[in-house]
C-alpha cells in the first residue's frame, strides 16, 4: 500500500471511530436521563482536553456539542427548568473548539441571557461569550449588536450598551442602525453630551432621508430632556429654599435669575403644574422626549420613530 493512501486510510477509520465514540457518548448521556438530571452526568468540561481528543478534527466536534447545547437548552426550556448548569460549559467547549462558529455567540448568548425559564439568567456569562467571539472576529459587527443588546435588555447597562453599539458601528460594513442604538443609549442613559454628539455624528454622516429627521427629532428631544431636568432641580431649590413651590415658570425663572422664561426648541415655554411638575406644553411634537411629559403620556406613532 503506498504511504499516501495509507494515512489517508488511517485518517478515515481514525475520523469513523471519532464519530463513533461521539455518537455512542451523547447517546449514553440519553439513556442516563431517566436515572439523573443532565446536570448530574460526569462529561469532559476541559475545551483543552477535548480539542485534544479531537485528533484534528475541531470543526466536527464544535457541531457536536453545539447540537447537544440546542438539545440542553432546548429540554429544560421545554419543561421550564429553573436552572442551566451546563449550557455556559457547552457553549465554552464549542466555541474554543471553533471561535468562526457564530452562530455559537448569536443564539448562544439569547439562551444565556434571559431570565429563567426563558433563559439561564446569565448575563454576565452571555457577556463572557460575545467578548471572546468579538475577540476571535474582529471585524464582525453582528456580534457587537448582540453583545450591546445583551447589555441593554437584561443588565440595564445603557452606558455600556451605547459603548459597544459606537464601537461596531466603526467596522467596515456594519449596519447604520449602530449609530442609532449608540446614541438611543446614551440618550437612555443621561449621556446628555455623548448623546448629543452621537446624534449630531448621524446626521451629518448620512444620507439617508428618514435617518437625518430621526436624528433630528432625537436632538430636539434631547433639549427637552435637559431643560425639564435642570429646571426641575431649580424647583427643588426653590422649595428648599422657600418652603413652597413657585406659583409658574415665570416665579422659577426670576429666582433662578434666567435671562426670561425657558422655552422649548418650538419657542413654547415651559409650564409648571401646581405639583411643581415641568412639563412641554405640546408633548406630541417631541415623540423621542423623555421627561416633561404629562404623567401617564403615550406618544403618537410616528414614522420616524426607530424604537
Amino acid at each position: 500500500m503506498k504511504p499516501r493512501r495509507k494515512i489517508t486510510g488511517i485518517a478515515s477509520v481514525t475520523l469513523l471511530l471519532s464519530l463513533a465514540a461521539s455518537s455512542f457518548i451523547l447517546h449514553r448521556v440519553d439513556q442516563l436521563r431517566p436515572q439523573a438530571t443532565l446536570d448530574e452526568v460526569l462529561f469532559l468540561s476541559s475545551p483543552t482536553v477535548i480539542q485534544r481528543a479531537s485528533l484534528g478534527y475541531d470543526g466536527l466536534m464544535a457541531c457536536i456539542y453545539w447540537t447537544r447545547a440546542v438539545q440542553y437548552f432546548g429540554y429544560r426550556h421545554h419543561y421550564h427548568a429553573a436552572s442551566y448548569n451546563l449550557l455556559a460549559p457547552l457553549l465554552e467547549i464549542t466555541t474554543r473548539l471553533d471561535p468562526h462558529l457564530i452562530i455559537a455567540y448569536e443564539f448562544g448568548a439569547s439562551f444565556l441571557s434571559p431570565k429563567p425559564p426563558q433563559g439561564a439568567g446569565e448575563p454576565q456569562r452571555a457577556v463572557e461569550l460575545m467578548q471572546y467571539g468579538i475577540q476571535q472576529n474582529p471585524d464582525n459587527w453582528h456580534l457587537y449588536y448582540d453583545l450591546g443588546f445583551v447589555y441593554y435588555m437584561d443588565l440595564r447597562d445603557y452606558k455600556k450598551a451605547a459603548e459597544i453599539f459606537q464601537q461596531g458601528s466603526q467596522l467596515p460594513h456594519a449596519h447604520p442602525f449602530l449609530k442609532i442604538l449608540a446614541a438611543q443609549m446614551a440618550q437612555h442613559a443621561g449621556e446628555y453630551d455623548t448623546a448629543r454628539m452621537l446624534w449630531s455624528a448621524t446626521y451629518e454622516n448620512t444620507q439617508d432621508k428618514q435617518i437625518k429627521e430621526n436624528a433630528i427629532e432625537h436632538l430636539r428631544a434631547l433639549r427637552v430632556d435637559e431643560d425639564v431636568q435642570h429646571l426641575q432641580e431649580a424647583v427643588t431649590r426653590f422649595g428648599e429654599r422657600t418652603g413652597h413651590l413657585p406659583e409658574n415658570i415665570a416665579e422659577l425663572a426670576a429666582a433662578e435669575h434666567l435671562p426670561g422664561v425657558p422655552v422649548d426648541p418650538d419657542g413654547q415655554p415651559y409650564k409648571l403644574t401646581p405639583d411643581g411638575r415641568v412639563e412641554v406644553r405640546v408633548p406630541d411634537d417631541f415623540p423621542f422626549a423623555t421627561m416633561g411629559l404629562p404623567p401617564g403620556y403615550t406618544p403618537k406613532p410616528t414614522l420616524r420613530d426607530y424604537h
